[in-house]
Protein backbone atom coordinates (compact mmCIF):
# COMPACT_ATOMS: atom_id res chain seq x y z
CA UNK A 1 0.00 0.00 0.00
CA UNK A 2 1.28 3.38 -1.37
CA UNK A 3 1.20 6.13 1.26
CA UNK A 4 1.88 9.86 0.31
CA UNK A 5 2.91 11.37 3.36
CA UNK A 6 2.90 15.69 2.53
CA UNK A 7 4.22 16.77 6.05
CA UNK A 8 7.39 19.02 6.07
CA UNK A 9 10.44 17.53 4.56
CA UNK A 10 12.95 17.76 7.82
CA UNK A 11 10.00 15.98 9.45
CA UNK A 12 8.90 12.85 7.05
CA UNK A 13 11.83 10.81 7.90
CA UNK A 14 10.61 9.47 11.19
CA UNK A 15 6.98 9.19 10.03
CA UNK A 16 8.14 7.83 6.40
CA UNK A 17 10.56 5.23 8.62
CA UNK A 18 7.53 4.24 11.28
CA UNK A 19 4.94 3.76 8.10
CA UNK A 20 7.40 1.44 6.11
CA UNK A 21 7.86 -0.65 9.52
CA UNK A 22 4.38 -1.16 9.45
CA UNK A 23 4.25 -2.76 6.16
CA UNK A 24 3.13 0.16 3.96
CA UNK A 25 5.33 2.21 1.17
CA UNK A 26 6.14 6.00 2.02
CA UNK A 27 5.81 8.34 -0.86
CA UNK A 28 7.38 11.75 -0.12
CA UNK A 29 5.31 14.76 -1.42
CA UNK A 30 6.19 17.74 1.06
CA UNK A 31 3.70 20.12 0.19
CA UNK A 32 4.53 23.13 3.19
CA UNK A 33 8.20 24.08 4.56
CA UNK A 34 8.77 25.76 8.16
CA UNK A 35 10.53 29.02 7.97
CA UNK A 36 11.64 30.75 11.00
CA UNK A 37 10.62 34.31 11.16
CA UNK A 38 14.05 36.40 10.34
CA UNK A 39 15.09 39.08 12.72
CA UNK A 40 12.47 38.10 15.54
CA UNK A 41 12.92 41.07 18.15
CA UNK A 42 10.23 41.05 19.69
CA UNK A 43 10.52 37.18 20.38
CA UNK A 44 14.72 38.16 21.85
CA UNK A 45 12.30 40.91 24.16
CA UNK A 46 10.17 38.02 24.94
CA UNK A 47 12.97 35.87 26.19
CA UNK A 48 14.78 38.06 27.87
CA UNK A 49 11.40 38.67 30.31
CA UNK A 50 9.87 34.90 30.72
CA UNK A 51 9.04 35.57 34.17
CA UNK A 52 6.63 38.40 33.55
CA UNK A 53 4.37 35.26 32.10
CA UNK A 54 2.34 32.64 34.17
CA UNK A 55 1.84 29.93 31.50
CA UNK A 56 4.00 29.17 27.94
CA UNK A 57 2.04 27.37 25.84
CA UNK A 58 3.54 25.32 22.83
CA UNK A 59 1.24 24.39 20.21
CA UNK A 60 3.68 22.36 17.93
CA UNK A 61 6.85 20.82 17.54
CA UNK A 62 7.86 23.74 15.33
CA UNK A 63 7.20 26.53 17.83
CA UNK A 64 9.68 24.77 20.07
CA UNK A 65 12.36 24.39 17.73
CA UNK A 66 12.01 28.12 16.61
CA UNK A 67 11.86 29.21 20.01
CA UNK A 68 15.12 26.95 21.46
CA UNK A 69 17.02 27.44 17.80
CA UNK A 70 16.78 31.34 18.42
CA UNK A 71 18.57 31.00 22.36
CA UNK A 72 18.26 29.60 25.47
CA UNK A 73 15.53 31.34 27.14
CA UNK A 74 16.53 34.08 29.96
CA UNK A 75 14.60 32.58 33.57
CA UNK A 76 12.63 29.73 33.73
CA UNK A 77 8.64 30.45 33.09
CA UNK A 78 6.44 29.68 35.69
CA UNK A 79 4.25 27.12 33.69
CA UNK A 80 4.93 25.55 29.74
CA UNK A 81 2.37 23.34 28.04
CA UNK A 82 2.81 21.12 25.51
CA UNK A 83 -0.29 20.38 23.06
CA UNK A 84 0.79 16.61 22.77
CA UNK A 85 3.70 14.11 22.86
CA UNK A 86 5.32 14.99 20.36
CA UNK A 87 5.47 18.58 21.25
CA UNK A 88 6.14 17.96 24.62
CA UNK A 89 9.08 15.24 23.66
CA UNK A 90 10.71 18.20 22.04
CA UNK A 91 10.53 20.31 25.04
CA UNK A 92 12.28 17.69 27.03
CA UNK A 93 15.55 17.42 25.04
CA UNK A 94 15.40 21.36 26.27
CA UNK A 95 15.15 19.92 30.03
CA UNK A 96 12.02 21.16 29.87
CA UNK A 97 8.60 19.29 31.64
CA UNK A 98 5.20 20.45 30.41
CA UNK A 99 3.08 20.58 33.42
CA UNK A 100 -0.13 20.18 31.47
CA UNK A 101 -0.89 18.32 28.36
CA UNK A 102 -4.53 18.17 27.04
CA UNK A 103 -5.99 14.14 26.44
CA UNK A 104 -7.41 15.79 22.81
CA UNK A 105 -4.21 16.98 20.56
CA UNK A 106 -6.27 20.40 20.13
CA UNK A 107 -5.29 24.16 21.01
CA UNK A 108 -8.39 24.24 22.49
CA UNK A 109 -8.75 21.26 24.82
CA UNK A 110 -5.62 23.40 26.39
CA UNK A 111 -7.35 26.09 28.44
CA UNK A 112 -8.73 23.90 31.13
CA UNK A 113 -5.22 22.81 32.02
CA UNK A 114 -4.53 26.16 32.66
CA UNK A 115 -6.72 27.08 35.48
CA UNK A 116 -8.00 30.69 36.27
CA UNK A 117 -6.73 32.82 34.11
CA UNK A 118 -8.23 36.35 35.70
CA UNK A 119 -5.27 38.55 35.28
CA UNK A 120 -2.82 35.93 34.08
CA UNK A 121 -0.11 36.18 30.92
CA UNK A 122 0.14 33.35 28.55
CA UNK A 123 2.61 33.43 25.88
CA UNK A 124 1.66 31.43 22.92
CA UNK A 125 4.75 31.10 19.83
CA UNK A 126 3.31 30.64 17.00
CA UNK A 127 2.95 29.95 13.50
CA UNK A 128 2.15 33.29 11.21
CA UNK A 129 -2.04 31.44 10.28
CA UNK A 130 -2.42 29.86 13.45
CA UNK A 131 -6.10 29.65 14.50
CA UNK A 132 -7.20 32.52 16.75
CA UNK A 133 -9.51 30.01 18.85
CA UNK A 134 -6.91 29.17 21.77
CA UNK A 135 -6.14 33.09 22.50
CA UNK A 136 -9.76 34.28 21.93
CA UNK A 137 -10.50 31.69 24.87
CA UNK A 138 -7.78 32.89 26.91
CA UNK A 139 -9.17 36.58 26.82
CA UNK A 140 -12.60 35.24 27.36
CA UNK A 141 -11.27 33.75 30.71
CA UNK A 142 -10.07 36.91 31.98
CA UNK A 143 -6.45 36.66 30.47
CA UNK A 144 -3.77 37.86 28.73
CA UNK A 145 -2.81 35.97 25.05
CA UNK A 146 0.31 37.27 24.04
CA UNK A 147 1.40 35.90 20.41
CA UNK A 148 4.26 36.26 18.95
CA UNK A 149 4.87 34.54 15.79
CA UNK A 150 7.99 32.78 15.30
CA UNK A 151 7.96 31.26 12.13
CA UNK A 152 5.78 30.47 9.00
CA UNK A 153 4.30 27.85 6.74
CA UNK A 154 5.17 28.05 2.94
CA UNK A 155 3.78 26.01 -0.08
CA UNK A 156 7.23 23.68 -0.99
CA UNK A 157 8.68 23.57 -3.97
CA UNK A 158 7.10 20.61 -5.92
CA UNK A 159 9.00 16.81 -5.44
CA UNK A 160 8.83 15.67 -9.34
CA UNK A 161 8.78 12.12 -8.27
CA UNK A 162 6.19 12.63 -5.10
CA UNK A 163 4.07 14.40 -7.85
CA UNK A 164 4.98 11.19 -10.16
CA UNK A 165 3.58 8.60 -8.13
CA UNK A 166 0.66 10.82 -7.19
CA UNK A 167 -0.13 10.92 -11.15
CA UNK A 168 0.35 7.13 -11.14
CA UNK A 169 -2.10 6.63 -8.00
CA UNK A 170 -1.33 6.06 -4.39
CA UNK A 171 -3.78 4.57 -1.90
CA UNK A 172 -3.85 6.76 1.07
CA UNK A 173 -2.76 10.54 0.94
CA UNK A 174 -1.71 12.16 4.90
CA UNK A 175 -2.72 14.91 6.18
CA UNK A 176 -1.26 16.49 9.39
CA UNK A 177 -2.09 20.10 9.74
CA UNK A 178 -4.88 22.61 7.74
CA UNK A 179 -1.89 24.20 5.65
CA UNK A 180 -0.96 20.09 4.40
CA UNK A 181 -4.54 20.00 3.11
CA UNK A 182 -4.92 23.83 1.99
CA UNK A 183 -1.33 23.48 -0.14
CA UNK A 184 -1.78 20.11 -1.36
CA UNK A 185 -5.45 20.78 -3.35
CA UNK A 186 -3.05 24.07 -4.43
CA UNK A 187 0.04 22.05 -5.38
CA UNK A 188 -2.16 19.71 -7.20
CA UNK A 189 -4.30 22.09 -9.42
CA UNK A 190 -1.38 23.91 -10.39
CA UNK A 191 0.26 20.50 -12.00
CA UNK A 192 -3.33 19.30 -13.79
CA UNK A 193 -5.01 17.47 -11.10
CA UNK A 194 -8.13 17.89 -10.42
CA UNK A 195 -7.99 17.16 -6.12
CA UNK A 196 -11.67 15.54 -5.66
CA UNK A 197 -11.28 12.96 -8.82
CA UNK A 198 -7.30 11.55 -8.33
CA UNK A 199 -5.76 7.91 -9.95
CA UNK A 200 -6.67 5.26 -8.13
CA UNK A 201 -9.11 6.85 -5.73
CA UNK A 202 -6.81 7.36 -2.70
CA UNK A 203 -8.12 7.76 0.62
CA UNK A 204 -7.26 10.66 2.84
CA UNK A 205 -6.28 10.30 6.72
CA UNK A 206 -6.34 13.43 8.70
CA UNK A 207 -4.47 13.57 11.66
CA UNK A 208 -7.21 14.85 14.00
CA UNK A 209 -10.55 16.80 13.53
CA UNK A 210 -9.03 20.21 12.98
CA UNK A 211 -7.30 18.75 9.76
CA UNK A 212 -10.30 16.78 8.87
CA UNK A 213 -12.42 19.89 9.00
CA UNK A 214 -10.43 21.56 6.50
CA UNK A 215 -10.28 18.35 3.66
CA UNK A 216 -13.79 18.37 3.92
CA UNK A 217 -13.90 22.38 3.59
CA UNK A 218 -11.72 21.56 0.42
CA UNK A 219 -14.73 18.92 -0.85
CA UNK A 220 -12.47 16.22 -0.05
CA UNK A 221 -14.47 13.25 0.95
CA UNK A 222 -12.80 9.45 1.42
CA UNK A 223 -11.72 10.52 4.79
CA UNK A 224 -10.33 8.64 8.00
CA UNK A 225 -9.72 10.48 11.18
CA UNK A 226 -7.11 9.08 13.76
CA UNK A 227 -8.23 8.13 17.06
CA UNK A 228 -5.03 9.77 18.45
CA UNK A 229 -3.80 13.06 16.87
CA UNK A 230 -0.05 11.87 15.84
CA UNK A 231 1.51 10.25 13.29
CA UNK A 232 1.64 7.02 15.48
CA UNK A 233 -2.44 7.50 15.48
CA UNK A 234 -2.79 7.87 11.31
CA UNK A 235 -0.29 4.76 11.13
CA UNK A 236 -2.54 3.18 13.01
CA UNK A 237 -5.82 4.20 11.36
CA UNK A 238 -4.54 3.28 8.01
CA UNK A 239 -3.57 0.30 9.30
CA UNK A 240 -7.19 -0.86 11.03
CA UNK A 241 -8.54 0.21 7.12
CA UNK A 242 -6.20 -2.71 5.63
CA UNK A 243 -7.62 -5.65 8.10
CA UNK A 244 -11.25 -4.25 6.96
Amino acid sequence: MKVLITRPRAQSESFGEALHAAGFEPIYFPVIEIRPMGNNAQLDRVLNNLNKYDWVVFTSVNSVDVVFGHGRPQGSPLRVAAIGPKTAEALRKHNIEPEFIPEEYIAEAILPGLGDLKNKWVLLPRAEIARKELPEAIVKAGGSAHEIVVYQTLPAEVDMDGLAALKSGVDVITFTSASTVENFVAIGRQNKLDPLKLPNNPLFACIGPITEQAAREVGLSNIVVAKEYTTDGLIKAIANLEKL
